[in-house]
């Protein structure tokens, strides 16, 4: 048998227990819970659950709140995505670890955080609603505000792991024959980096769809207005669990829909 034969032979043997145990413990772990929302969802009275007019109206403005706050993720995130990967500045590595900060931050503290700069009295807020009468808290706009801000860590992360694996060859043989930096950005750059754009803008979305703990600091929570899916089964849990339930199974299955789809379609791996 020959070395090259030995090596297959010890690849495609089974894996150690223990690394196959703490795996399948850690599946558990994850899958347990999901199972566990399907046991106890009231299936018998989900459809009239899912018609009432609560349930509608949040998922209508969670799924155009997350909607709008990847759009704003994606205007402000690659171009700053871009500028720590490829342009060198002293400050580079602060920069870097303030913009994952929200990963790391309580969403609650970044409520707050958002209430002392954009709020009425803010460092911001006073001086738009002085100027321009834009009153951010308490309004469906700081809700995307809100999400955008705990969002937009993940496409930034993506983005700028995305560019740092690009081949610059292809945006410098672009540069040769005379493309600006625009052009070269547009139409060389982004290409190259849609797979972890895609991904990125993914991820924002997903997390700005299950935004809790800032929306609810900073946005409230006003039926119609504010309150979306996750704040609604918060409020429901208090008073009806079914309800709560229900609600949780919506989420549920519109965040795994999409992920699910849009993974097949941009994030295929080879």
């Amino acid at each position: 048998m020959s070395r090259t034969d030995g090596v297959r032979r010890r690849r495609s043997a089974g894996a150690p227990v223990a690394l196959l145990l703490p795996a399948v413990l850690g599946l558990a772990f994850l899958v347990l819970p999901l199972v566990g929302l399907l046991a106890r969802t009231p299936w018998a009275t989900l459809p009239q659950r899912l018609t009432e007019p609560g349930v509608l109206t949040a998922l209508r403005l969670s799924l155009l709140t997350a909607t709008l706050a990847t759009l704003l993720c994606l205007l402000l995130g690659v171009p700053l995505a871009w500028l720590l990967a490829r342009v060198e500045f002293p400050g580079r590595r602060l920069v870097r670890a303030l913009v994952t900060v929200p990963l790391v931050l309580p969403p609650v503290v970044g409520g707050v955080a958002l209430l002392l700069v954009f709020g009425r009295r803010g460092l911001l807020g006073g001086w738009l609603d002085a100027t321009f009468g834009i009153t951010l808290p308490f309004t469906t706009a700081g809700v995307v505000l809100a999400e955008a801000f705990v969002a937009m860590p993940f496409l930034v992360i993506a983005v700028e792991g995305a560019l740092r694996g690009a081949d610059r060859r292809y945006e410098e043989a672009a540069a040769t024959l005379g493309a600006g930096r625009w052009t070269t950005f547009t139409h060389v750059t982004l290409p190259l980096v849609a797979p972890g754009l895609a991904a990125g803008a993914v991820l924002c979305w997903a997390r700005a769809l299950g935004e809790f703990g800032a929306t609810i600091t900073f946005a409230g929570n006003y039926p119609g207005r504010t309150q979306t899916m996750p704040l609604a089964v918060y409020l429901a849990l208090e008073t009806d669990v079914q309800a709560a339930v229900v609600l949780s199974l919506v989420l549920l299955t519109v965040s795994v829909a999409i992920l699910a789809g849009l993974r097949d379609r941009w994030i295929t791996s080879p």
